[in-house]
């Protein structure tokens, strides 16, 4: 009789554990992965530091798109400069949409970033926008993704 009650006791400790870590859990982020942004999948490994430009320009639209099968929707800009008119990919939708800066049609912006070609077409992979005083980092100089947290690379603690 007491195998069984302690059998129950740990069974439900086990699914009240799950539902506390559920709660943590911030609104719009998935427990398993990134939805397909985390620095291993190919999409992420499409930023090339040997690629990274500046561009300034004006956006003409802000849209959602989901880049590649399997990931969640994520936002993306076109900007137009006084050379080209390009879409430039900011990141994970859950991730730009809780941050203070939000961008318009209309802005004004200068966005770092890495050229690459995304379905034939010439694109940027934003690592930073900046608007007015206001800079929203994506990125760091490697193209590793903000939205991922902590990294260790030699041991060493980053972010």
């Amino acid at each position: 009789m007491r195998k069984r009650g302690a059998l129950a006791a740990a069974i439900l400790i086990t699914l009240s554990l799950g539902i506390v870590s559920q709660s943590f859990a911030q609104p719009g982020m998935r427990m398993r992965g990134s939805g397909g942004w985390g620095p291993g999948h190919h999409y992420s490994r499409m930023y090339n530091a040997q690629t990274v430009e500046t561009l300034s320009g004006e956006v003409v639209s802000v849209d959602t798109i989901t880049p590649s099968r399997g990931m969640s929707q994520g936002v993306h800009l076109t900007l137009k400069t006084a050379k080209e008119t390009i879409s430039v990919h900011l990141g994970p939708s859950w991730y730009i949409d809780n941050q203070d800066m939000q961008i318009q049609p209309g802005d004004k912006i200068e966005v770092k970033g890495s050229r690459i070609s995304f379905t034939g077409k010439p694109a940027i992979i934003a690592a930073s926008v900046k608007k007015g005083n206001e800079v929203l980092t994506l990125r760091d100089d490697k193209g590793f993704p903000a939205w991922s947290g902590w990294r260790y690379d030699n041991q060493q603690p980053q972010r």
